[in-house]
């Protein structure tokens, strides 16, 4: 899962505050060629809005891409807020959904990306999402001031530390 990094800047989509989901995708798929250059190598955009028919319901994939050398499809759901516990069920959903009836005979199973304006790690962690193939990520649309961002560093840095320390105390 080490194809995701975090947090994902993405101050050339000219966003501000008060926007919405619908906002922040049609900015990235206007700016998309620079957007998947922040994702990273190897990324090809597969469709928006990707429409499944689950139990006569429909339900939409934000965004739709598959990632060429780890042969998967990645999709992804842009969130304006805070990461929900919720979040991970809805991605679930999608990703067997996917595996179900769009991967293909040699590829592997499709991976998810939760972009979030915040995330919360503490719940991502006990939710064991990247056992599932999810992975959470935050976004930033633009740098916050020097004084917050390394406050926000110092703070992740404690927090992995504190993980790191637990998991060595259930070992």
């Amino acid at each position: 899962m080490g194809i995701f990094k975090d947090p994902y800047f993405l101050d050339f989509l000219g966003l501000k505050d008060g926007y919405l989901e619908t906002d922040l995708e049609a900015a990235i798929l206007k700016e998309l060629e620079l957007f998947i250059l922040e994702l990273g190598n190897g990324f090809t955009f597969v469709e928006r809005q990707k429409r499944m028919i689950i139990d006569g319901e429909d339900f939409y994939l934000d965004l739709l891409f598959y990632h060429r050398k780890l042969k998967r499809l990645v999709a992804i759901e842009l969130k304006v807020d805070k990461f929900k516990a919720k979040y991970k069920g809805q991605m679930e959903l999608y990703l067997k959904w996917l595996d179900n009836y769009e991967k293909h005979e040699g590829e592997n199973s499709p991976i998810g990306l939760i972009l979030c304006a915040v995330t919360s790690n503490e719940q991502i962690e006990l939710l064991e999402m990247h056992k599932d193939g999810i992975m959470v990520a935050e976004y930033w649309t633009e740098l916050p001031p020097k004084k917050v961002l390394e406050a926000k560093l110092h703070q992740t840095l404690i927090e992995a530390r504190e993980r790191i320390a637990r998991r060595q105390l259930r070992e």
